[in-house]
């Protein structure tokens, strides 16, 4: 018996298999469980979105997805964007944008745009990352210290509500958020078979309910699974939603595809991006239909299940399953968690999520790289997760072009030019220059001047044996350069054509222009049409 979905083929008769699947769903299901509370409460829902995001996507995404070990579900990033849009817009309508995000999703896959990722540079990653760590950590401080602030209006709004509400801090909610951190942190050096946040959620409901603390808690989950309902479409909000509908839709992409990335380096198989992205999209369709909230592949548990042994998409599936067992078993049990516990998880999460490491390494590398980490850092925090994405890639982009204007072009001195034991001598009025990388947009115009200034020679060598591209702006310049030369009696000369190179200038008439005399398989051939060997004496 087998179940095959995308590439991969589930064969359930392998015990071996079967044993970690087990495992990993079993492992996954009891990390999610904690998490998915948490993050629905962080997006300013009812904690059983969470739950029901969950069980649904865990399932529909493993079925569906491109990556046999993915685990789905409710995850910090999109609960940062979540909260904002959940305040802006209410729970209703954030299932209506989750279906069009989905919809979304489903169509970047079929269109085959799933290896766009590579595309996105590691500081703009890394600021974006980091970024959702800090709004996720300050965005707990109010439930921390059982304070009532809403996170929904951005990070300095909320820093300063939670400044004039300090004097309202509850002790006992700090004590258990603490209790929390403090289990969290300890717990690993006892154990890693049971995570330390279900520990942590356990311990604290437990003090809570026996010391009787007057503290904020989640409420009543109902003990059941829901029944798919339409959410309610109105056709004249849709267009009002695309705008959040394509935030969710990148967000959820982005995320989902990173974290196959990852389980990719953890299994040694590898994931198919298009087909991931709708297996994604399928579950944030289908998610609304159950009252959950958005969703996307979550590393920490994707990484638990492979961990625990987890290597086929029955983990998923399982892992979907145990936690709807779960539910309809100690639902009624949730209604006793305080809100600082969740919140004592999160905390604890977002800072394990900050990647110090990453950030020296930019340090290290370049002050551009650091400068487009900081920028997309800081545009996370204080204005947009999806403006952060856009604004670093333009940085990135902008710092690249920067950079590939800054042409190699090095004139090349007499001495260095002609090997050992070579007799021929350069002329002195020849000038020799070794242009090194891609010829394009950005550098033509230092490139066309820098060349056209020669005035008191009567040869100029162009050495492009290093040039392995040019576009049509480049070679534009290039044509100037020979007209302009060419009229003031200068020959212009080419050396090393790539194929590329040559390719494109035969196509736009310039080598003609240029006369296919002036073209040369390398320097030394140039050199010596104008400066001939000198003869030997007879018996020499």
């Amino acid at each position: 018996m087998s179940l095959s979905s995308g590439t991969t083929r589930l064969k359930l008769d392998a015990p071996h298999a079967l044993r970690g699947d087990l495992m990993g769903g079993l492992t996954a299901a009891i990390v999610a469980l904690p998490l998915a509370l948490a993050f629905a409460v962080a997006s300013g829902v009812d904690p059983k979105a969470g739950i029901y995001a969950a069980i649904v996507a865990g399932i529909i995404a493993s079925l569906f997805g491109g990556s046999p070990v993915q685990i789905t579900g409710p995850t910090g990033a999109m609960a940062v964007i979540l909260v904002g849009l959940v305040a802006q817009y209410g729970i209703e309508k954030i299932w209506i944008a989750g279906i069009l995000a989905g919809l979304i999703q489903i169509s970047l896959g079929l269109l085959k745009l799933g290896k766009l990722i590579t595309f996105i540079p590691s500081p703009v990653i890394v600021g974006f990352t980091n970024g959702i760590a800090v709004i996720i950590f300050s965005g707990q401080i109010g439930s921390f210290l059982g304070l009532k602030a809403d996170a929904g209006h951005g990070f300095l709004a909320m820093m300063r509500q939670l400044w004039g509400m300090l004097f309202g801090i509850n002790p006992a909610a700090m004590a258990i958020g603490l209790l929390v951190v403090i289990t969290m942190v300890l717990w690993p050096r006892i154990t890693t078979t049971v995570p330390g946040s279900l520990v942590g959620l356990i311990g604290a409901t437990v003090v809570a309910s026996l010391l009787q603390l007057d503290v904020p808690r989640i409420g009543m989950i109902p003990q059941s699974l829901p029944m798919p309902r339409l959410p309610v479409f109105d056709m004249a909000i849709v267009k009002d939603l695309i705008k959040p509908a394509m935030a969710l839709a990148a967000l959820g992409s982005i995320e989902s595809l990173l974290s196959a990335v990852v389980a990719d380096g953890m299994t040694g198989q590898k994931h198919n991006p298009n087909q991931e992205l709708i297996g994604q999209g399928l579950a944030n369709v289908a998610v609304p239909f159950f009252g959950g909230i958005p969703v996307t592949g979550a590393i920490a548990r994707t990484a638990v299940n492979i961990r625990s042994g987890g290597r086929t998409r029955l983990s998923g599936i399982l892992h979907g399953v145990i936690l709807a067992i779960i539910v309809l078993a100690f639902a009624p049990l949730a209604a006793q968690i305080p809100l600082a516990a969740l919140a004592g998880i999160l905390m604890v999460i977002s800072y394990r999520m900050v990647e110090w490491r990453q950030v020296k390494l930019m340090a290290n590398a370049t002050k551009s790289d650091l400068f487009v980490l900081l920028l997309t850092w800081g545009v996370t925090i204080f204005f947009d997760l999806i403006l952060a994405v856009e604004v670093g890639l333009v940085a990135a982009a902008v710092l690249f072009l920067r950079r590939m204007t800054d042409l190699h072009l090095i004139k090349m001195p007499s001495e260095n030019i002609l090997p050992p034991g070579d007799e021929s001598q350069v002329p002195p009025d020849m000038a020799v220059y070794q242009i090194a990388g891609p010829l394009f947009f950005g550098a033509a115009t230092a490139f066309a001047d820098t060349l056209k200034e020669h005035r008191k020679i009567r040869f100029l060598l162009l050495r492009m044996r290093a040039v392995p591209n040019i576009d049509a702006t480049a070679a534009v310049s290039l044509e100037e350069i020979i007209v302009t030369l060419k009229a003031r009696g200068i020959r212009v000369m080419l050396s090393g054509l790539d194929p590329q190179v040559e390719s494109v200038l035969k196509r736009m008439g310039i080598l003609a222009k240029l006369g296919r005399e002036n073209v040369f398989d390398n320097s030394l051939d140039a050199i010596h049409e104008v400066s001939p060997l000198p003869e030997r004496p007879a018996g020499a």
